[in-house]
């Protein structure tokens, strides 16, 4: 899945070393100086960890089903994006993830 998505331009990380022995990045790799290239990325992490057990850590819910583990991604992926459109039509009225989960 990860190999069918777009390529970025840069990859930046925390300059943990095993990224660079083990994660071919097919753009520009550098080093962030602190968290102003990582943070969203982290948040979206802890997005799909909230939203789907199946990829918390420590958790017997992973889905070793890689069929199903897309289908949960591509509802949360439809929900989410709806929900942010929506936030950004509506700022004033409130949006949970699980009003845009079935499409």
């Amino acid at each position: 899945m990860v190999d069918q998505g777009p390529r970025a331009g840069s990859y930046y990380s925390d300059a943990f070393p095993t990224y660079a022995d083990l994660v071919y990045y097919p753009g520009r790799y550098a080093v962030s100086e602190g968290k102003a290239n990582t943070y969203s990325v982290e948040g979206d992490n802890a997005e799909l960890r909230h939203y789907l057990a199946r990829l918390a850590r420590k958790s017997r819910c992973f889905s070793r089903c890689p069929y199903a583990l897309c289908h949960a991604l591509r509802l949360f992926m439809f929900a989410f994006n709806s929900r942010q459109l929506y936030k950004q039509r509506y700022p004033d009225y409130p949006a949970h993830v699980f009003h845009f989960a079935t499409p």
